[in-house]
């Protein structure tokens, strides 16, 4: 029988190793053997930017004539040959992302039809890779980023507008590169894995036009200039002859891992869904509920079990606290599950970063809501103010990883005995 210590360690271990299952690394080094690559520009965009980039650098060697990598605050792990390595803003773009965007665009716009550029993209590459189209400021991308971030908007509306008012996302990067080809490494942090929404598709068609992206920023409220809705009019490219992908890791994988570990050390597992799609709150009550189901009736599986889902939820932002999805998903989960022995749910961001916070994601059980509610705090009251930061870290619930050099979305466990 595990006690609840004994229970946490277990869901953490769980977590780490299934994350592990999708490290770039090993990827890349699988996949690049099989293709015929000669004359390379490197180009390596998203949290995983890096330990794509090292990979293909002790793959292909001299055959990378130059290398450009551009990632996360934090998330480069060092040196790579010669190449050239900016870290920059994640959600939202800044000076860095400009800087890092024009000279890949300098790079590349040098290339004619006997070169290739690698593209190694992974999630975070919304925010990482930008140049606005003409008439279009930082500061006005800065805004409307924020504003859809805050608004509940999903990652496929938000791509949607980014895509719109950018000269390298939705397919322009690669009509720029024409007539050298693109071949891209993808590792998925979309559900779906839907390629023109990764990173907001800079190598891909984009199936969205510009009316789509006027009707999300309808949807949502969020006021535009003239010179801002000139640029969304632009429609982006919807045909492209000089693009190769390949999808190199997913949500899947690192569920299907999660499932194998928790069946190896006795559980009954079971993946719920890979397509966890809505509001953070929301989600983590609901996972509770099933947690309880199985706890006291023994349904959909007999204890002890293991549940396990995978998906990125939204988080709509009323208050003024700190947090993340996963963060959030998890106070949520703590407050149904007050006063329940046996229980524990972890909730993390594959990056190991969570929103604008040091924190993975958290890692509640029937305890943790007792914590606060006897240092005086009222857990209800965190999450009504978006604090789930703050709540999880006086509580002791916090998932704290460091960046994972990864990104597939999120990975939920509950893990009940």
């Amino acid at each position: 029988m595990f006690d609840p210590e004994s229970l946490k360690k277990l869901a953490i271990e769980i977590v780490k190793k299934s994350i592990g299952a999708v490290f770039p690394d090993r990827a890349v080094k699988e996949t690049l053997p099989k293709l015929n690559l000669d004359r390379v520009i490197l180009v390596a965009v998203g949290k995983a930017a890096w330990r794509m980039a090292k990979a293909a650098y002790e793959v292909l060697g001299e055959k990378i004539r130059k290398g450009v990598v551009v990632t996360k605050y934090g998330h480069s792990e060092g040196l790579i040959d010669d190449f050239e390595i900016y870290e920059a803003g994640h959600p939202v773009p800044d000076e860095n992302t400009i800087k890092a965007t024009e000279r890949v665009l300098e790079l590349v716009d040098q290339l004619n039809e006997n070169d290739t550029v690698l593209f190694l993209l992974s999630g975070g590459g919304s925010s990482l890779f930008e140049l606005p189209l003409e008439g279009v400021s930082l500061e006005e991308i800065q805004k409307l980023t924020s504003a859809l971030l805050k608004s509940g908007a999903s990652i496929e509306e938000i791509n949607t507008v980014r895509k719109h008012l950018s000269q390298v996302k939705g397919g322009r990067f690669a009509e720029r590169v024409f007539p050298a080809k693109v071949v891209a490494l993808v590792l998925s942090d979309v559900l779906g894995d839907r390629l023109d929404v990764i990173a907001s598709g800079p190598a891909w068609p984009d199936s969205s036009t510009s009316e789509d992206a006027l009707k999300v920023l309808e949807r949502y409220g969020i006021e535009i200039s003239e010179s801002v809705k000139r640029a969304i009019l632009q429609e982006t490219p919807k045909h492209l002859s000089n693009v190769e992908i390949h999808l190199i890791g997913n949500v899947q994988k690192v569920c299907d891992e999660a499932k194998k570990l928790a069946k190896e050390k006795g559980f009954n597992a079971e993946i719920i869904t890979t397509s966890l799609d809505c509001e953070a709150r929301e989600a983590g009550r609901f996972i509770a509920s099933i947690m309880k189901e199985v706890k006291f009736k023994d349904r959909p599986l007999k204890k002890p079990a293991a549940l396990i889902f995978g998906g990125e939820t939204v988080v709509h932002v009323k208050g003024n606290g700190i947090g993340g999805r996963n963060q959030e998903l998890a106070l949520s989960a703590a407050i149904a599950l007050e006063g329940i022995e046996g229980v524990i749910l972890c909730s993390a961001g594959t990056d190991g970063t969570d929103g604008p916070t040091d924190a993975a994601g958290g890692i509640v059980d029937g305890s943790t809501a007792k914590t606060l509610k006897a240092m005086g705090e009222d857990p209800y009251q965190y999450l009504e103010n978006n604090d789930s930061y703050n709540a999880l870290k006086k509580s002791g619930a916090l998932l704290i990883t460091g960046p994972t050099g990864t990104n597939v979305n999120d990975l939920i466990i509950g893990l009940i005995v």
